[in-house]
This record gives C-alpha cells, sequence and structure tokens, in this order.
C-alpha cells in the first residue's frame, strides 16, 4: 500500500533496527489498522521533506494531511489513537516538563539502541509483543477443574464420617448450636446451604454435585457458571465441616476459585469465543495469590523463631514428621546432612526470592514460574499434601503466555483460544463490576501480608475488614510449616471386649503397622489421618473431637469405621476402647534389610484412657 494514497497516519521506523522493530511489532497490536507502518529504507523517497538523517535518528508520524510529529511527540500521537491511551498525549502536551524528560528520554533510548535491544532479550525474549494468555487461562482452569473433582470426590467417601448424623462432628449439632448463640447475621458469619438440611443425603449431594460440577469445568462447558456453583458447594462444606476442612488448601482453592470467575469466559460449549476478554487485573489477582501463598510460607519460617529453621537442621527431621509421608521420603531421610542443610537454603530461596519473578519480565517470570512448580513437584514426591501441590501449580501454569504455551498444544487448539480472547478496551460491563470487587481483595490481600510482619501497626479498622470477608474466605492468611516439628507422636487406638486383650484399629495412611510402606493418597486428603496427626502434638484436651471419635467406635457407628483400614472387631464393637501415644521414625538401611520394617516405634505412655460406654435409662450413650 501507498502511504501517501492509504489516508491513514504512516509511522515510519527505521527497518535496519532491531530494537525498532520489536517496538512496532508491540504497537501493531494495539493500533490494530489504524495506523499504517513502514521503514524509511522503503518510503524515505515519497517524503522528500524530510532528510534521511532525521528518518535515522528518531521515529516520524505523517498524517494524511501533511503535519508530521518526530520522536516522543509521534509515539504519544500513535498512542493516542488506541482507546483509552489517550491520556499519554494530553500529559505531554499539557503537563509541564513531561514534554522534556519524555524527549530526552527518548534521545537516550535512541543512542542506546544496540545495547538496549540486548537487554530486551534477556528480559523478554524474541516475543516482545504484548503477551496473550489465553492458553494458559485455559489451562489453568482445567487444572482448577481437577483440583475440585479430587477435593469434592474425596470428601464425598468421608463426609458422614466426618461431619454426618453418626460421625465424629455433626454438622446438624454445630449449626443448631449456632443458631441458639447469634442471630440473623449467623447466614452471613456461617454461609453455607446446609441451613436448608444438614442431613447426611444433603451433604451426599453438594459433594456428588460438586465432582460434576468439576467434570464439566474439566470440559469447558459453561464454566463461569459451574465454578459459581463450584465455589458456593465448597464453601457449604468448608463452613459446617469445622475442624476437618480447616486446612490452608481448602481456604486456597475457595480464593482461587472465587478469583476465577472474574477469568472465565462466559460461553456454553467448549472452545467457545468471548468477544471481550476478561480484564487483566484478574489474571494479577491470581499473581498476588501465588505470590502471597509463597512468600508467606517463607516469611514465617523466620518470623516464627523457630531455630531449626535458622540452623538449617529443618529437613534433617521433616521426612519421617511430617503428617503423611510417601515411600519416597524414608529414602531422602536417609540423605547426608548437608543434602538436607542446603535443602532448606534452596526452600528459602524459593520462598523468600523468587516468588518476586512473578511480577518480573517475561523470561525472568518463567524462570520463577518453572523454580516453583518444581518445587511443588518435589513437595509432592516426599509428601501427601492432598490437592495443595496441584492448585499451586495451576496458579503457576498462569505465568506463562500463549507464546510459550502454545507449543505444547495441537496447533487448531491453539489458534482457536487465540482467537477466542482479544485485546480490545471497549465498554463492558463485566470490567465495570470486576475492577471495584478485585481492588478491595487487593487491600485486603496487602493487610495480610502486613499482618506478617507487624500486626500493631495494623488500625483496628484494618481487623475489622479483614474480619468482615473472613466467613467468605476469598482473602486469607498462608504460611506452611513456620514450625517444624522434631519428632513425631503417634496416636495408637486400641480396643478391648475383657480389658485384657486389646486390638489395634488401623487407619488407612497414617503409620500403625510398621512393616507397611509408606503409602500415596495425594491428590486425594483421608482427612482423619491428617487431624491425627495434629492431636499427637497435644493432649486429647487440646482436640475434642477425639472423644467423639471414640464414642463413635464404641458405638460401631458404621461411616465412622469406614474411615479406618479395617475394623478388628467386625461383629459388635468392643466394649472398651482407649488411646496409646507411641514415638515414630524411620528405619535404617540395615534395620529395613534385617527385619523389613520402614517405622521403628517406642511407647511414650497413655493418650486417652480406657473407657467404656455408660447408657442412661432414656437410651442414649455417653
Amino acid at each position: 500500500m501507498n502511504p501517501l494514497t492509504s489516508g491513514k497516519p504512516v509511522l515510519v521506523f527505521d527497518g535496519d533496527c532491531s530494537f525498532c522493530r520489536l517496538w512496532i511489532d508491540r504497537w501493531r497490536q494495539l493500533t490494530d489498522d489504524r495506523i499504517q507502518y513502514a521503514p524509511f529504507q522503503e518510503v524515505a523517497g515519497q517524503f522528500p521533506e524530510i532528510l534521511r538523517e532525521t528518518f535515522a535518528l528518531a521515529v516520524q508520524l505523517i498524517l494524511p494531511d501533511g503535519k508530521v510529529f518526530s520522536a516522543a511527540h509521534a509515539v504519544f500521537h500513535t498512542l493516542a489513537l488506541v482507546p483509552g491511551l489517550a491520556w499519554m498525549l494530553w500529559l505531554y502536551q499539557h503537563l509541564p516538563g513531561f514534554a522534556f524528560i519524555t524527549e530526552f528520554f527518548y534521545r537516550f533510548v535512541a543512542r542506546h539502541r544496540n545495547p538496549l535491544y540486548r537487554l530486551t532479550r534477556i528480559l523478554w525474549g524474541k516475543h516482545f509483543e504484548r503477551p496473550s494468555f489465553s492458553l494458559a487461562t485455559w489451562l489453568f482452569l482445567r487444572l482448577l477443574g481437577v483440583t475440585y473433582f479430587f477435593a469434592f470426590l474425596s470428601l464425598a467417601t468421608q463426609v458422614s464420617g466426618l461431619i454426618g448424623g453418626k460421625g465424629i462432628l455433626p454438622a446438624a449439632q454445630f449449626l443448631a448450636m449456632v443458631s441458639s448463640r447469634v442471630g440473623p447475621e449467623r447466614y452471613w458469619l456461617f454461609p453455607t446451604l446446609a441451613w436448608l438440611s444438614s442431613s447426611d443425603a444433603a451433604f451426599h449431594v453438594i459433594s456428588v454435585g460438586g465432582v460434576i460440577g468439576s467434570l464439566l469445568l474439566i470440559f469447558d462447558i459453561a464454566p463461569a457458571l459451574v465454578l459459581s456453583l463450584l465455589w458456593m458447594l465448597y464453601l457449604s462444606l468448608v463452613t459446617v465441616g469445622q475442624d476437618f476442612l480447616s486446612f490452608q488448601w481448602d481456604n486456597l482453592l475457595l480464593e482461587a476459585g472465587f478469583l476465577a470467575l472474574f477469568i472465565a469466559p462466559w460461553h456454553l460449549w467448549p472452545l467457545g469465543r468471548s468477544k471481550v476478554p476478561p480484564p487483566r487485573i484478574a489474571r494479577w489477582m491470581l499473581w498476588f495469590l501465588l505470590f502471597r501463598l509463597m512468600f508467606s510460607s517463607g516469611v514465617v519460617k523466620l518470623t516464627s523463631g523457630d531455630t531449626t529453621w535458622r540452623n538449617l537442621t529443618a529437613l534433617d527431621y521433616h521426612y519421617y514428621t511430617q503428617p503423611l509421608p510417601t515411600s519416597i521420603a524414608w529414602y531422602v531421610h536417609l540423605a547426608p546432612p548437608w543434602f538436607h542443610h542446603g535443602s532448606v537454603v534452596f526452600v528459602l530461596f524459593i520462598e523468600l526470592a523468587v516468588p518476586f519473578l512473578i511480577f518480573a519480565p517475561r523470561l525472568w517470570r518463567f524462570a520463577g514460574g518453572g523454580i516453583l512448580i518444581l518445587l511443588q513437584l518435589l513437595i509432592a514426591l516426599t509428601g501427601n499434601y492432598a490437592f495443595f501441590n496441584l492448585l499451586a501449580i495451576a496458579l503457576c501454569v498462569l505465568l506463562f503466555d500463549d507464546a510459550a504455551l502454545s507449543r505444547f498444544f495441537p496447533r487448531v487448539v491453539a489458534d482457536r483460544m487465540r482467537v477466542a480472547t482479544n485485546h480490545s478496551r471497549r465498554f463492558s460491563v463485566r470490567r465495570w463490576v470486576t475492577v471495584p470487587i478485585l481492588l478491595v481483595i487487593f487491600a485486603a490481600g496487602l493487610l495480610q501480608l502486613a499482618d506478617l510482619f507487624a500486626v500493631q501497626w495494623l488500625p483496628p479498622p484494618a481487623f475489622q475488614f479483614l474480619a468482615e470477608l473472613e466467613p467468605v474466605r476469598v482473602v486469607n492468611g498462608y504460611g506452611l510449616f513456620a514450625v517444624m516439628t522434631t519428632s513425631r507422636p503417634e496416636i495408637i487406638i486400641e480396643g478391648s471386649n475383657d480389658g485384657n486383650t486389646w486390638r489395634e484399629y488401623e487407619f488407612k495412611f497414617k503409620p500403625g503397622d510398621l512393616r507397611r510402606a509408606p503409602r500415596w493418597v495425594a491428590p486425594l486428603q483421608p482427612r482423619l489421618d491428617w487431624q491425627m496427626w495434629f492431636a499427637a502434638l497435644g493432649d486429647y484436651r487440646s482436640s475434642p473431637w477425639f472423644s467423639r471419635l471414640l464414642l463413635r467406635l464404641l458405638e460401631g457407628s458404621p461411616p465412622v469405621l469406614a474411615l479406618f483400614e479395617r475394623n478388628p472387631f467386625p461383629q459388635s464393637p468392643p466394649r472398651y476402647v482407649r488411646a496409646l501415644i507411641y514415638d515414630y521414625q524411620f528405619t535404617t538401611w540395615s534395620e529395613r534389610r534385617v527385619q523389613g520394617e520402614w517405622w521403628q516405634r517406642r511407647l511414650l505412655g497413655g493418650y486417652f484412657p480406657a473407657v467404656t460406654l455408660n447408657r442412661s435409662e432414656n437410651g442414649e450413650t455417653h
């Protein structure tokens, strides 16, 4: 096309300058077909009034009426044609000193184009055009669906034993207690569908409904609508789950699931096309969530005062004292001390320094994402942390743009997903609703970070603000393994019919049988096994649910017994139950070779005295 006859402004640049070509490719995306771009080496002869030396020094914007703008002035006139960026030209024309500063900066860049080009390639790589994240968003939502699937599937098989009518902590009793103490505000303070029904059937409907909804999300069917449903269902279970749904990854799933609502496309069928892309602030907020998760985990290790992190010995104990180790943890535990001490440095570096790469230029952000994914894979190899590692990896995926991910997708899928997301800045009701909500959440997230360092600096309104958001769990505090346990007390529950012969209740995944290898269960979570680990760190008075567990064993509650590997009293419940506390440690190479045992244990004493059922005249047991 002839620039003189196109009827459009023409931006003439140095076609031999690699740095210039990078920026021109980016501006082409922004301006679409509003401007024509041409290298002066090809079109300089059509503009004899402009010297070739002038073209070589700076870009020239030539308007159809013959007006010419140069250097920074040309840049701002070009960007003024992009919806939403006209304010830059206004600043150039009206703000005192702005034009002088930007022209000075432009001249500096023009004189150092070669080194700046090399620096740009180091930071951004060969793709300097405005990034698109449609593939990353698509993949993140699929992984989020997988996470929801395992979370709901795990609960579907345990919910009756945990919070059902014959479970350890019946939700119906919990809600009745709340109703007796809290007024109408209880529906905000305890948001759950269980207010409609807290029967076992209702919890199964919620759990199975979550499994079905997660499958719909995995297959990209009505993602925005399905995400709303999944978030509401999971919040309903977490609200009444009490001790059994109080883990950090439960809150992390709710926070990530809520933020995902703002990036999910509003289509019904897979790979549907969205005319208006989600606001970039929604992706930034998910980046900010990943930053808070990882950085907080590093900060609490240093601010807790725990000496094992400070003297680099934390991982000397971690592999056998963690709640549910895998069989690989046994082998890693036997590594030499220098390996464990170096691993602590590695972990602290990743959690304290690498999160800042989340907001770095493109290639550095990729490096940060890769390192964070590596950490999650290493953690998953040695410990069963439910769906936490899967969810953290899903958040890391959002750090990679389409140019990086497209090589892993079939070309047809990649091309279609790129079409589905554009950079339109047109008015969108969704954008005007999204931005204020996410700014509120961003402010709350900043307060959570501030709380890590200096609680006394936060004014009372800040705590009130966080308290108001706490029931819906859209902003949460994080920080894993702030204090490392240096021993492994393990509770063994026993039953007896005569008070002399005692038989152990074997759990499905927590250590018990010394010859049984540590098992793999993640991304599912045996929640009773996990709570037994916490209960062993104190006495039974600090875990009121434990006495309820023993009561259910004496009653022979089928849903509670289903939480165990086997029932040593299959015919009828035992007359007595008790709990002992043991110290467990991994065996050594030689001990396992001779004895075939993965664990060794030493009796520490009683944890809960032997008890039996007392039946009142009305038939109640206690």
